[in-house]
Parts: C-alpha cells; structure tokens; sequence
C-alpha cells in the first residue's frame, strides 16, 4: 500500500467511525456539501496563520500552525474523493492527465485556448 492508499484508507476509516458513532445519514450530495464547507472553512483557517488580513498587523507565522491547517484541509479533501466514489489510484490517474493538460495548455498545444505564455508576449 503506497502512502496515498493509505490515506485514503485512514480517511475512510475515520468517515466510518463518525457516521457509526454520531448516527448520521447524508445523502452523497450532501456530503460532498459539508465537506466542501468544511475544507472552505480550513483553508480560512490557514489564510487566517498566514496573515492574508491586510488591515491587521501581523503575527509571527507559526509554521507548525500552518503545516497543522494543511493537514486538515486534506482529511476533508479526501473526504469529499471518497464520498464522490473516487479511489487513491483514480485521483492519481486524473491528476497525471491534468497536470499534463495543464503543461500543454501553458505551451500553447492544448486545444483550450487562452493559456500559452506565447499569447502573453
């Protein structure tokens, strides 16, 4: 098991746990919908350690806090792969064919238009 099956796995194991034990019952829908609220609301909170207010003075970054934040922010990102029924392997396989999509798009050889640092120039 690489360390992606092994996320997913924890992942899945702790959804489990909390339906089990706080009696929930979603609908796919609807747990896709909490778990997109929620991982909107860890990433406030990261943007939160980082300063992004800029009509604050600033605190000294807490790097662990940060790295902390991160972490929480993908306990509900693979929660939402596993409720839309995605596996480790398939995000795998559809983030190698978009990031080499993304490659393609930024070298003007895709065919979505609007992207190529040639047009920039």
């Amino acid at each position: 098991m690489d360390k992606l099956d092994e996320i997913f796995a924890m992942q899945k194991s702790l959804n489990d746990y909390i339906i089990t034990n706080r009696k929930l019952d979603f609908t796919k829908e609807q747990w896709i919908q909490k778990g997109s609220l929620a991982l909107i609301d860890e990433i406030t909170e990261l943007l939160n350690e980082v300063n992004y207010k800029w009509w604050k003075n600033p605190k000294p970054i807490n790097d662990d806090a940060v790295k902390e934040e991160i972490v929480d922010m993908l306990h509900f990102f693979v929660s939402i792969c596993l409720y839309a029924g995605m596996s480790a392997d398939e995000l795998y396989n559809i983030y190698i064919g978009k990031n080499k999509e993304n490659f393609d798009r930024q070298n003007g050889v895709s065919k979505k238009e609007g992207y190529s640092l040639k047009d920039n120039v």
